[in-house]
């Protein structure tokens, strides 16, 4: 169940990955949930990160020589090659939640959320190692993934196998300590480039969970 205390000022990192702008299904169904957050939460303040609007590099080797050099001793080159992982996991620990609007590209997360994913999974940062095992930093958080399916994938379906989406988003958030999740996953939406069903009705359904989770919570 979604946790809402309207006494306490909340934050919401609200990130976008679809590279459709407002034809995106998934940027419909984030926006309704921080829509219905906001209501919610009057108070609160909501960071927003579109993952197509700016450029995250992929980790290379002076980025792993500058995350595992201690702070004290990086040289200036170092710092600025680790500064957008630090701001990225800054976003991450101000906020008490996340949602995510994303879609299914190729079975499995769009590139740009594996970019910023590989930017924020930090040792020492968002997990650390005890006693020889992974233990992960962010508490008390919950994570919402809104995601958008061209096919179905629905457990029990033919395709459901195919679906590497939500239990690597399931293992990887459980990893830095973010085991309370939520997912919405509108499947089917390739029916819209066919014309065998209009946007508004297909969204309606999806729409109407995004609903139900504040309702439920209030």
């Amino acid at each position: 169940m979604l946790r809402h205390h309207l006494s306490l000022v909340k934050t919401l990192l609200h990130i976008d990955c679809s590279p459709l702008g407002d034809a995106s299904i998934s940027r419909n169904l984030s926006g309704e949930f921080v829509r219905r957050w906001t209501q919610a939460n009057p108070s609160g303040t909501v960071i927003r990160r579109d993952l197509n609007a700016g450029h995250i590099s992929a980790i290379d080797g002076a980025w792993v020589a500058a995350v595992f050099t201690p702070e004290e001793v990086r040289n200036s080159s170092q710092r600025e090659i680790v500064s957008t992982s630090d701001r990225l996991i800054e976003e991450l620990n101000v906020a008490d939640e996340y949602v995510f609007g994303l879609p299914m590209h190729n079975f499995g997360i769009p590139a740009v959320l594996k970019l910023w994913l590989d930017q924020i999974i930090r040792v020492g940062k968002t997990f650390a190692i005890v006693n020889g095992a992974p233990v992960g930093l962010l508490k008390n958080k919950q994570a919402q993934f809104l995601i958008a399916a061209g096919g179905t994938y629905d457990p029990g379906t033919p395709l459901a196998s195919f679906n590497f989406v939500e239990p690597y988003l399931r293992a990887i958030f459980g990893f830095i300590g973010v085991s309370d999740t939520k997912f919405l996953t509108a499947g089917g939406a390739a029916a819209l480039r066919y014309g065998n069903i209009d946007r508004d009705s297909f969204l309606k359904p999806h729409l109407d969970k995004i609903e139900g989770w504040f309702k439920a919570a209030a």
